[in-house]
């Protein structure tokens, strides 16, 4: 991919005055932060396995914190992207350690079932772990997360960009919900970014609006590629990603010193795969199998109508871990349940030409030598009416077909 940085730009330059602003107008929050606690309760595991622990007393406010030991703690955070302090950074935290502290704690028990995942895929292309905190902003850990642009999933894809990373997308599957392929595709994208940028920063902000508009302000700022620099000239809702990014960091990191207790988390450490090549309803799987159908919608957020496609290629159908051999032992069974009532849809269908039967009508095989009005005469109706009955434009007849006189 071609370089498209501009310029050597101004190298680390202090964090300029505009990123110290308190001017509101700059500041925008990202779209999860702005969104209540019941949009976390996604599905059935969210509901059922993620649970207050009665055990943990989680004051409704933390301590004060001064600015000097914010700046400590994300100076011992180890991490290679850069995560430095100013006051729009200082919102973002207090905002995850304010008013959103139940968020936290409810992301912070699913990130027991996420991080693994993440973690995986970001180890595999060598990129930096902090990374594995970038759903917290998009998505706070929700898979069917859909934004208002209608970026969708834990890594908020938009369709074009899903579909360059070889995420598929129709009427039965949306793989931008599939938390383990969204996951490396996401991770390959960031792959991507950091080739042209060279900077984790510009690529967390590519990320989010876009290399054009990064490009875009990078020129504006005079050729400077410290994020910092190209802060006033982002998108406004990119300027809060990065001090988001960091603030997510910071609170994933130091919730306890703000008194804030993880929920409880019984979700799966693991989940078991079979592959499907046949047509394949959930609802077969969830009565032959004796599962929940939320709960398998929940690790199969990827199928929108419960339906996974599998004669068009093979899939995955994720079941909780003791599940698979129940799966294999029944395989036949589960294909077989109610076939006709979940997949029903035709392979063949018979089309009724002129020759077919109506009750009480009466037909008339044509010979050689049979016009219209020889056959109407015959059978005492009008040259019109058997055109009418039989779609006949003109006067044109063929021997061996059948009509309709009646």
């Amino acid at each position: 991919m071609r370089n498209i940085i501009i310029g050597l730009g101004l190298l680390f330059g202090t964090i300029c005055a505009q990123a110290q602003t308190n001017n509101e107008e700059l500041l925008e929050f990202p779209e999860t932060m702005q969104s209540d606690m019941d949009s976390l309760y996604w599905d059935w595991q969210s509901k059922n396995l993620i649970t207050i622990d009665e055990n943990c007393r989680m004051l409704p406010e933390g301590p004060k914190v001064s600015d000097s030991i914010y700046i400590d703690r994300l100076s011992r955070i180890p991490s290679i992207i850069e995560m430095p302090f100013n006051d729009i950074v200082k919102k973002h935290i207090e905002a995850y350690t304010g008013r959103l502290r139940n968020k936290v704690s409810f992301m912070l028990a699913a990130a027991d079932f996420y991080m693994p995942m993440f973690e995986e895929a970001l180890e595999a292309y060598d990129l930096p772990m902090e990374l594995k905190y970038l759903p917290i902003i998009e998505s706070a850990l929700n898979p069917k997360a859909l934004s208002r642009q209608r970026a969708s999933g834990l890594w908020q894809f938009m369709l074009r960009t899903s579909k360059i990373y070889g995420l598929e997308t129709n009427s039965l599957v949306e793989e931008r919900f599939d938390p383990q392929k969204s996951t490396w595709a996401a991770v390959r994208y960031l792959k991507d970014l950091f080739n042209i940028y060279k900077d984790w920063n510009l690529v967390l902000a590519a990320y989010n609006c876009g290399p054009g508009n990064v490009n875009k302000a990078i020129r504006r700022a005079g050729g400077s590629t410290d994020y910092w620099d190209l802060y006033p000239f982002l998108p406004k809702e990119t300027r809060g990603y990065v001090p988001g990014f960091i603030a997510a960091n910071y609170v994933m990191t130091y919730y306890c010193e703000h008194g804030i207790c993880p929920m409880e988390s019984q979700l799966p450490a693991f989940s078991d795969t079979i592959h499907i090549n046949k047509d394949l309803h959930l609802q077969q799987v969830a009565a032959v199998c004796n599962i929940d159908i939320e709960q398998l919608r929940s690790l199969n957020p990827q199928y929108k109508k419960d339906i996974i496609p599998g004669k068009s290629r093979v899939y995955a159908l994720r079941l909780p871990n003791s599940m698979a051999i129940t799966f294999l032992e029944r395989e036949d069974s589960i294909y077989a349940y109610d076939a006709k009532k979940y997949l029903n849809k035709r392979t063949t269908v018979a089309v009724k030409d002129g020759s077919t039967n109506v009750k009480g009508a009466k037909y008339h095989k044509i010979k050689s030598g049979d016009t219209l009005g020889g056959i109407a005469r015959r059978y005492g109706v009008s040259v019109s009416q058997l055109r009418n009955l039989n779609g006949i434009r003109g006067n044109n007849i063929r021997a061996g077909k059948t009509i309709r006189v009646r």
